[in-house]
């Protein structure tokens, strides 16, 4: 049981799935460089011992596998987590919300392990006050060139409602400003902003807590979108999936308690009446920077610590980062509660290249014309679900939704452009930086599944629809303003070009679905030429970044080979509309990339070769990585 990180971080060396590195390393560039090449060949956690002028060791890593992440949660698969919910509960009954309400006094289940509160705790070993805080001892990671200074990103903030009295353990980056300040990233839809509020309301501060490291099922819960069900919150499901209860300790300055096994606790509070400071930018995990904006400023009174404190972080950025396997854990554990409320579910997923709420794969057993619809639509009342932006339902003897091109494949088989799609409007994650408006967007739904006679025409000509096979650059129409392009065969067609005028992506999307190289394609999208059209993954995600669906995404009914999507994946400009600021995709400097691959070359070399001899990227479980750096 891995009740604290100092178990876990044994845990994996003994595993062979953590490498100490004891060389010195900054945390300005340099750990973010070598963990970003490290977790996308599915390599170990690194424990970095001698950070150079900082206190503490960092690890970073300790989520970046789906084996590693089920570890972490005391599992041996995220699946396994799913079966314990469905062991919990009986999804067979009449479902929607007559299933959910008979099942909530199973779902209490998850709330029956509530913390215990204790008088002394490891987190308070040792302790900083008043001028012994210096958060510029800690080693906290300038991630990305970009950003605006180091921030803290593994984060357990903890805060209680100062009008109803609930405790929430969220996860929000905090940017530190100065030895005793830093940012608090509570975006609008957050729990944390409306604590703040109601501190507003009732003229006093917000007391809050911060907890780094301890038991990493609470790092975990605290990204879990949980139910607002009486009694369910971050330390019940983390007592819940330990099967023990949550020790707790009352802080040292503020009246909250704290992880009592966290490695490092950061105590203060946040005034609703001092101005909001400037925060950012952020190489977020969007793999774009968050561009600068205002929040509440975080003050701490007073830092609390074990002896053998460890600093737990995070980076994120281009997928495929260590939050997918976050995400994924998620996915499993909330499954079953999905389909008590949408029995007809079989399977859904969000694809890395979606970076959680961008992209969701569906797939369903069918029963009824516009079944898909109503899956698509209940699934966006569904918590945070509500920010996802395309949305892809099959039926379930598609491929798996977590076959990310193969799913795309098979909706593009069975779905008809101008007749299988429907978008809407809604709420949007605030980090988008495409949608129309901050925070509000639209959503598309394109139904892959087998249709119903009444939905479609007699004898559709589109239902025979013939994909078109590969083809590379060479053997696709010359375009003055394309720089490259390619067709992956199964109904896409890749373009990127240098934008130089308003409306380019429209326009080469409608010359392409003129050409005859359009015939057995249905998806034309027109990206920006810092994009590979070779890559799937890297189109994917720049696509779903750069677009509000309602506005580009279009039809061309009279495509050469037949009805296609055009999707305009360009960055937006004023000329067009759009008013807001375009942010730039996350990259490493150069330099930092070279001096990390001298430095760590046989580390890597290893890594990379592990992950080149077939590696699942989940972990062996065999001792390959047990070696000092």
């Amino acid at each position: 049981m891995h009740s604290d990180l100092q178990r876990f971080v044994a845990f994996l060396e003994e595993k062979g799935e953590l490498v100490r590195i004891r060389e010195p390393v900054r945390s300005h560039l340099e750990i973010t460089a070598l963990a970003d090449a490290v977790v996308k060949a599915g390599g170990p956690a690194l424990l970095f011992e001698n950070v150079e002028g900082r206190d503490l060791p960092l690890v970073i890593g300790l989520y970046g596998t789906a084996r590693r992440t089920a570890w972490a949660l005391g599992a041996e698969s995220l699946d396994a987590i799913g079966d314990r919910v469905r062991d919990l509960i009986d999804v067979k009954l009449g479902g929607g919300f007559l299933g959910l309400a008979s099942n909530l006094p199973k779902l209490g289940a998850l709330a029956s392990l509530p913390p215990k509160r204790v008088r002394r705790a490891p987190a308070q070993e040792i302790v900083w006050r008043g001028d012994e805080v210096d958060l510029n001892r800690l080693p906290v990671l300038h991630c990305w060139p970009e950003d605006g200074g180091p921030f803290v990103t593994l984060p357990l903030v903890i805060s209680r409602d100062p009008l109803e009295g609930d405790v929430n353990v969220g996860m929000y980056r905090m940017q530190v400003f100065d030895a005793t300040t830093t940012g608090m990233h509570w975006q609008r839809h957050k729990t944390g902003a409306r604590h703040l509020e109601h501190a507003k309301q009732k003229g006093e501060r917000l007391e809050v807590a911060v907890a780094l490291g301890g038991d990493p099922a609470l790092t975990y819960a605290a990204t879990a979108p949980l139910p607002p069900i009486p009694g369910i919150n971050e330390y019940s499901l983390t007592g819940w999936l330990r099967n023990k209860r949550v020790e707790l300790v009352k802080g040292v300055t503020v009246d909250l308690e704290v992880p009592a096994h966290a490695d490092v606790v950061l105590e203060g509070y946040v005034d609703p009446e001092e101005a909001w400071r400037v925060e950012g930018p952020f190489g977020d995990h969007t793999g774009f920077y968050t561009l600068q904006d205002l929040y509440p400023a975080f003050h701490v009174t007073a830092v609390t610590m074990r002896k053998d404190a460890i600093y737990p972080a995070t980076i994120v950025g281009r997928p495929p980062m260590e939050d997918a396997y976050l995400i994924e854990a998620s996915e499993r554990l909330f499954l079953v509660p999905a389909q008590l409320i949408l029995p007809e579910i079989a399977d859904y997923h969000m694809p890395p290249a979606g970076i959680a709420h961008n992209l969701v794969n569906v797939t369903i057993d069918k029963a009824y014309p516009g079944h898909a619809y109503k899956v698509a639509n209940g699934l966006l009342g569904l918590g945070q679900m509500m920010f996802a932006k395309v949305l892809l339902v099959a039926d379930r003897d598609a491929p798996r939704p977590q076959e990310h091109q193969a799913f795309w494949r098979h909706v593009l088989a069975h779905a008809v452009p101008g007749r299988d799609e429907a978008f809407g409007k809604g709420p949007i994650d605030v980090l988008d930086h495409a949608s129309r408006a901050w925070s509000y967007g639209s959503k598309l739904i394109l139904d892959g599944t087998r249709k119903h006679p009444e939905e479609r025409p007699d004898d559709d000509p589109a239902d025979a629809w013939t994909p078109a096979p590969p083809r590379d650059a060479a053997d696709l129409p010359a375009h003055a303003e394309v720089v490259a392009q390619h067709q992956p065969g199964g109904g896409f067609w890749f373009l990127t070009t240098r934008k130089t005028r308003p409306d380019q992506g429209r326009h080469l999307g409608e010359w392409a679905a003129r050409q005859a190289a359009a015939e057995g394609v249905r998806w034309i999208a027109v990206l920006d030429d810092d994009t590979d059209p070779t890559d799937f993954e890297d189109v994917m995600w720049t696509t779903l970044n750069n677009i509000d669906p309602e506005r580009d995404v279009r039809v061309a009914d009279d495509a050469a080979g037949g009805p296609a999507w055009l999707v305009d994946a360009t960055r937006k400009i004023p000329e067009e509309g759009f008013a807001r600021a375009w942010p730039e995709k996350i990259t490493m400097d150069p330099e930092v990339t070279a001096r990390v691959e001298a430095r760590f070359a046989d580390l890597l070399a290893q890594v990379r070769g592990d992950a080149g001899d077939g590696g699942d990227g989940e972990g062996s479980g065999e001792d390959e990585h047990a070696e000092e750096a």
